[in-house]
């Protein structure tokens, strides 16, 4: 029976990284990638604009204070695509199962590997293969679960490697902060550390009861990671190419107030599942299907977006353009495609601090309640 050994492979600064292989004149600079107005917010920045303080999904505002001279690029969600699918296309080629969990970042499974080749040695040349062929830097960790993989390829940044042997994971991430476990946000720290918990050690050592009082179900989660115990398998990788909702009546209507209702509602659970997968949609279309079973779609390429706000948008234009008659309706139904993967803060190049919160509040209590559990008072009709 082989120890399991899961490769965490994460591109540094990828899309300051695609930046500068565009333009190597940006090499060396803070530089910032974000909405460019005064509310807008940090999607990404350089390491060096990272030594003034700045982060991202910070407000612009506030990082062109920590950092003046930096330079300030909107962005290109198509140039990073490109970039992440031919990183995705080398990995495909050589990993027995691999698993894309997001624009920049990889899993994969080389348990059994260490029989015939050694895994580190393995990673290591599959990671010089992704430089020299994609000009792009790329940092990795080696361990027995995807947890202290991650946490690995963190503490190797930027542009290293770090293999966690089998056996060391607790004591590898005893001393580091309970910052470094993936899925502890500010909040979640702000707690700990008002509990006197700051070093994963002692998250260790609290007794799981104790944390299921304070933090429910997640509690159990927190211990379990901080005591380097981590079950998940690397899902092998397919991509999604679109997601959709279509609705027919129970009777033919004209009552345009309640289609657009529905269409409002649709994209909010749609919105809500891109960012949940990770996903982000550059085309939206909008189906109508008339009492005469006549059907019409529309679509819309758009930039790369999971904000409900900028689709909804989208969508009721659509609509609008498309309902010309006054006819009754049988079907309505709408399609995000031309997905990518990446986190719903990347896309926000113009959004508010206000409208990335508004998100991640309604995102928290979906996840936790249920999709029902919060929306539009319009969906009450």
């Amino acid at each position: 029976m082989f120890d399991r050994a899961i490769l965490h492979m994460d591109l540094d600064a990828f899309f300051v990284s695609v930046e500068v292989l565009h333009n190597s004149s940006l090499k060396g600079l803070p530089l910032i990638i974000g909405g460019k107005s005064q509310r807008g917010v940090v999607a990404s920045c350089s390491y060096e604009a990272r030594r003034f303080g700045v982060h991202s999904a910070m407000p612009m505002k506030m990082a062109l204070r920590l950092c003046p001279q930096a330079v300030v690029l909107r962005g290109d969600m198509d140039s990073y695509s490109r970039h992440s699918k031919e990183v995705t296309q080398i990995i495909a080629e050589e990993a027995p199962v691999f698993e894309k969990s997001s624009i920049d970042e990889f899993y994969l499974d080389l348990t059994g590997m260490d029989k015939y080749f050694g895994c580190f040695r393995w990673s290591a040349e599959l990671r010089s293969k992704i430089m020299h062929e994609t000009g792009l830097p790329i940092s990795f960790g080696l361990s027995v679960n995807k947890l202290v993989s991650k946490v690995g390829t963190g503490e190797a940044k930027p542009n290293g490697t770090k293999e966690i042997p089998s056996g060391t994971e607790r004591a590898f991430l005893a001393p580091l902060s309970t910052r470094k476990i993936p899925g502890i946000g500010q909040e979640t720290y702000k707690r700990l550390s008002f509990m006197g918990v700051r070093s994963i050690r002692v998250l260790s050592e609290i007794p799981v009861r104790l944390l299921e009082r304070e933090f429910g179900k997640h509690g159990r989660i927190l211990w379990e990671s901080a005591n380097a115990i981590d079950r998940r398998s690397v899902v092998p990788y397919s991509e999604q190419k679109s997601m959709s909702k279509e609705r027919t009546f129970p009777q033919d209507t004209l009552d345009m107030r309640f289609v657009r209702n529905l269409l409002l509602r649709m994209a909010d659970e749609l919105s809500f599942d891109l960012r949940n997968d990770q996903k982000l949609t550059s085309c939206v279309a909008v189906k109508i299907r008339y009492a005469d079973f006549n059907t019409y779609t529309r679509q819309r390429r758009i930039s790369y977006t999971a904000n409900t706000k900028i689709l909804v948008r989208h969508i009721l234009e659509l609509f609008d353009a498309l309902y010309e008659r006054r006819q009754l309706i049988r079907l309505v139904g709408i399609r995000f495609s031309g997905l990518v993967h990446g986190s719903y803060q990347i896309s926000l190049f113009d959004d508010t601090v206000e409208e990335i919160h508004l998100l991640q509040q309604l995102d928290h209590i979906r996840r936790r309640f249920g999709k029902d559990a919060i929306g539009r008072a319009c969906y009450l009709e």
